[in-house]
């Protein structure tokens, strides 16, 4: 029997734009957790509740006050390269440059 291997999960970093597939929302990535790290009781109310074992990461969503907490399978890279309307953008970035925002030294709380 031959073993199938499912596709390697995207791996994003802080300042990249990305799109959530199902919800269409655009955002950038401020931070990554190598698999998910919230409690049970969040994960039990998650509408798609995709596998904890991925990289999940925590997303500015463009056009709101909305941080969100996304799993990799969920998010795909954002080729507009066009800059993230948020209100923490300032906090987290010091650049817009080349369709990606440069990170700065402040850590996420999470």
């Amino acid at each position: 029997m031959i073993a199938i291997t499912p596709p390697p999960r995207p791996i994003f970093e802080p300042g990249q734009l990305v799109q959530h597939r199902r919800y269409g929302y655009r955002g950038v990535v401020v931070g990554r957790d190598e698999a998910c790290q919230a409690d049970a009781a969040w994960y039990a109310n998650n509408q798609t509740q995709p596998d904890r074992n991925q990289p999940w990461y925590h997303v500015l969503v463009h056009g709101s006050l909305t941080c969100t907490y996304a799993a990799a399978e969920n998010l795909m890279a954002d080729p507009s390269g066009r800059p993230i309307d948020h209100p923490m953008v300032p906090h987290f970035f010091s650049e817009f440059v080349g369709g990606h925002y440069v990170r700065n030294d402040e850590p996420w709380p999470g």
